[in-house]
């Protein structure tokens, strides 16, 4: 990595005085190596360039013109004949051969700074841009309108919204992104994490697959293989089922009753995809999944049957205790002692004929009172 460039000329002579203060022989000679660092020197076209290496990365430095090269000198760029090395438990010191007020530091010292500063343009205006949805550094460009959003979710809400005529209504698939613009430059680019022109990271979490970009990393976002798109959660908290096809918790990876597709259809209650969906998903006792509000708001209307084989939702063996006093406490007029009715259990699937009551008809089976008339 090219350091610098100095001129030199007339001052020439000066620069040798300066570089014989080093453990180099000359830097307009040869390839010298010294102290663990590598210094080439050329003197082409009135230009001196200097290169620096240390270990596996390349120090960065900004070398002024000849008039300057004292600085040179009493910076920490070359390693001075009086630097003083004691490694592990005794002391770095360098002594600086141009004046005691100069501070020398060590190499790697000068390495933490760029890193710093490399970091610093990666992380500038972090979580400062975004949507509803996000909180991101760059709008992408839908190619199938050729439009920009500031997400895929932003396309389809506005694109789907009732103000948009029928016909040309449409979503937007995440993999089909091909383009971004960064929000703080403004450059278009192809899809990828750091921006070409400014260096900023634009999304500190990013899926080069889903096309996805988010600063949001408290989520725990992680890529699943098996559904094919990013999850959120942490990958250590959830498993994938290949007969559902979807992510479950995983505290159900033993004890979920498996349906194929469980997540491919829409909420029974709000009609939202849930495969997709970014709100939380309940696995029912039937293996069904449900928004979780949408089942709280079942339940709050004392909705306690699954809206797609009317199974129970939940334990409800208090609530059938329950009628079973409220039963004995009711009892019927003698002109339907006799009377006997068919019922199927909507939780076990048994078929029996038992007692006529107003209340409801109980089981035999699973004493469950979750059942229908046949």
């Amino acid at each position: 990595m090219l350091i610098g460039a100095v001129q030199h000329n007339s001052m020439i002579d000066d620069m040798k005085q300066c570089t014989a203060m080093w453990k180099i022989p000359s830097v307009l000679h040869n390839y010298p190596r010294f102290m663990g660092y590598q210094l080439l020197a050329m003197g082409e076209n009135g230009l001196l360039n200097i290169l620096v290496f240390a270990g596996a990365s390349a120090l960065v430095a900004n070398l002024q013109y000849m008039g300057d090269l004292a600085d040179l000198c009493g910076s920490s760029i070359l390693e001075p004949k009086t630097s003083v090395y004691r490694d592990n438990e005794s002391e770095n010191l360098i002594e600086c051969p141009i004046s005691s007020d100069k501070s020398c530091y060590r190499a790697e010292e000068r390495l933490v700074a760029s890193d710093l500063s490399a970091k610093d343009r990666l992380d500038n205006s972090l979580m400062m841009y975004g949507c509803p949805h996000y909180r991101r550094r760059c709008r992408i460009r839908a190619p199938c309108c050729n439009k920009i959003f500031d997400c895929r979710h932003c396309h389809n809400e506005a694109m789907n919204s009732i103000d948009v005529e029928r016909r040309f209504r449409h979503d937007l698939p995440r993999q089909e992104v091909k383009e971004v613009i960064c929000s703080l430059c403004g450059t278009e680019q192809e899809v990828q994490q750091v921006c070409i022109s400014c260096g900023v990271c634009m999304g500190k979490y990013f899926c080069g697959i889903c096309k996805l970009f988010d600063d949001e990393i408290s989520k725990q976002q992680y890529h699943c293989g098996g559904c094919g798109i990013c999850r959120i959660g942490g990958r250590e908290n959830f498993f994938h089922c290949y007969k559902c096809g979807c992510c479950y918790s995983i505290v159900l990876k033993n004890s979920h009753p498996c349906v194929e597709g469980a997540m491919h259809h829409d909420c029974p209650v709000c009609f939202e995809y849930l495969f997709e969906s970014r709100n939380d998903v309940s696995v029912l006792m039937c293996g069904h999944t449900i928004h979780v509000q949408c089942l709280k708001e079942m339940q709050q209307h004392l909705q306690y049957a699954c809206p797609l084989c009317s199974k129970s939702v939940c334990d409800m063996s208090k609530v059938w205790e329950i009628m079973d006093r409220e039963i004995a406490a009711t009892p019927m007029p003698a002109i339907y002692h006799d009377k006997k009715v068919r019922i199927l259990c909507n939780d076990c699937g048994a078929a029996s004929a038992v007692q006529y009551h107003v209340v409801g008809q109980k089981c035999l089976k699973c004493k469950s009172y979750n059942t229908r008339q046949t």
